[in-house]
C-alpha cells in the first residue's frame, strides 16, 4: 500500500474550507461534474440518443462498481436509494413469526424502518444489538445471532461512531444458523477495500454520495448469484429479458433479466448522474481503495491523537474505521457546536452523542489545524 498526497486540486474545495464532513455528503471531482455537464447536453439533443445508449452507460458503471467490491457485473444492480435497496432485499426475505431480525443500535434510518416494517409484517422479532461498552460491535452481533435469527442487518462500519465490523465473521456466523446477511456498505465503499467473494454476504448497498464520491439520489445492490431469481420492487421494461430490441417491447416479455439487473430500478439509465458515478469510481480504482484507506488511517489517527490531550476520546484504533473518527467530550458535546465550527468554515456533524470527523484525499495539514484549533475552542474552561 501507497499513501497518496493530497489531491484537493482534483476537487472544487476552496481554500477556506476545511471539509471534513464526507460522511455526510462527498464534494464532487471535477471530472465528475465534466461527465455529469457532458451528460445533461447529451439530454438536450435527444436526436442523437440511440437505443444502445439506454444500456451501455448503465452496464459500465456496474461494471466498475462490480471492480470495487470483487464482484461480476451480472450481480449488480442500479437503485436510487439505500431504502430502494432495503425494499427489494426484504420482499425477497423468507421470514417466519418464531424468527427474529437484527439490527444495531442506532444503526441509520433506512435500515432500520424496513427492518421494522418487516417484523410487524412477518410477526416476527426485532432484536437490536445494543452499543457495545468496549465499541466491539463484530463481538455484540455474534453473541446476537442464534437459531431463530432469520435476517441480520449490519453496516460495516457504524454511521455514527465508525465503528468497525467485521462483516466476514459475521456472514460465517449468518451461514451456520441458515440466516440471510444484508450489509449496508454506504460509509465504506469506496474507502475501506471490501471482497463479497471473501465475504459472501446475501446482498449488499450502497449510496452513490458519499466514499463513492458520486451524485445523490444514485447507488448499487449487489445480490449473491443465489439470490438472482427473486422480485424486483417495480415492473421495469428494462429489466425484461430481450429488451434491448425497442421493437419487440410490445411483446409484453414476462421473464426478468436473469441476474441482478432484474432488481434496477425504472429509468435507470439517467444520462447525467451514470457518468458522473463512472469518473468517480475510474479515480478511486485508480488511487486504489486500499491506498485510500492507508491514507486516511494516516490521517484520522493523527487527528486523534492532538485530540486526545484536549480531553476528547474516541473509539480504540483496534475497533475503529480507518477513515473515521467519531470524538466525545468528556464533559458532552457544547451547544451549538457544529454552528460555532461553521462559522469558522469548519464542516463536521453531529450524529447521536458524537462528534464525526470525516476527511478525505482533499483535506491537508492547514485543514488539521484548523480543525484541532476550532474544537480546542469548544472545550469548557477546566
Amino acid at each position: 500500500m501507497a499513501l497518496i498526497p493530497c489531491q484537493r486540486s482534483l476537487f472544487d474545495v476552496p481554500e477556506a474550507v476545511a471539509y471534513f464532513d464526507c460522511a455526510k455528503m462527498s464534494p464532487l471531482l471535477r471530472t465528475s461534474m465534466e461527465a455529469g455537464i457532458q451528460g445533461l447536453m447529451r439530454k438536450a439533443r435527444p436526436w442523437e440518443i440511440e437505443a444502445e445508449h439506454f444500456f451501455d452507460e448503465s452496464d459500465r458503471v456496474r461494471g466498475l462498481f462490480a471492480r470495487l467490491i470483487g464482484a461480476a457485473a451480472d450481480d449488480v444492480a442500479i437503485i436510487p436509494s439505500v431504502s430502494y435497496g432495503m425494499a427489494t432485499i426484504f420482499q425477497n426475505v423468507p421470514i417466519a413469526a418464531s424468527q427474529s431480525i437484527i439490527t444495531l443500535a442506532e444503526d441509520f434510518p433506512s435500515t432500520v424502518f424496513a427492518a421494522r416494517s418487516l417484523a410487524r409484517q412477518a410477526s416476527a422479532r426485532l432484536v437490536t444489538v445494543a452499543r457495545p461498552e468496549d465499541g466491539d460491535w463484530t463481538a455484540a452481533i455474534l453473541d446476537a445471532i442464534d437459531g431463530s435469527t432469520a435476517l441480520v442487518c449490519s453496516p460495516n462500519v457504524h454511521w455514527v461512531d465508525g465503528g468497525l465490523i467485521d462483516v466476514a465473521a459475521v456472514a460465517r456466523r449468518c451461514r451456520s444458523v441458515g440466516a440471510v446477511l444484508v450489509i449496508d456498505t454506504t460509509q465504506s465503499t469506496g474507502a475501506v477495500p471490501i471482497d463479497v467473494a471473501e465475504v459472501d454476504p446475501d446482498y449488499l448497498v450502497a449510496a452513490s454520495y458519499k466514499w463513492l464520491l458520486g451524485p445523490y439520489s444514485l447507488g448499487f445492490l449487489y445480490a449473491a448469484p443465489r439470490h438472482q431469481q427473486g422480485q424486483p420492487l417495480e415492473q421495469a421494461w428494462i429489466a425484461r429479458a430481450g429488451a434491448h430490441d425497442f421493437r419487440s417491447l410490445t411483446r409484453y416479455e414476462e421473464a426478468f433479466e436473469p441476474n441482478a439487473r432484474r432488481f434496477d430500478m425504472g429509468e435507470r439509465s439517467n444520462f447525467v448522474l451514470l457518468p458522473m458515478a463512472a469518473a468517480a469510481i475510474e479515480q478511486l480504482l485508480e488511487w486504489s481503495v486500499a491506498n485510500i484507506a492507508a491514507t486516511l488511517s494516516k490521517l484520522t489517527g493523527g487527528i486523534a491523537d492532538r485530540l486526545a490531550a484536549s480531553g476528547l476520546s474516541c473509539l480504540p484504533a483496534t475497533v475503529r474505521a480507518p477513515h473515521y473518527l467519531s470524538v466525545r467530550f468528556s464533559s458532552g458535546i457544547p451547544e451549538g457546536d457544529e454552528e460555532r465550527l461553521r462559522a469558522d468554515n469548519i464542516h463536521v456533524s453531529l450524529r447521536g452523542e458524537w462528534l464525526r470527523i470525516t476527511p478525505h484525499l482533499y483535506n491537508h495539514d492547514a485543514d488539521v489545524d484548523r480543525l484541532v484549533a476550532g474544537l480546542g475552542r469548544l472545550q469548557p474552561p477546566s
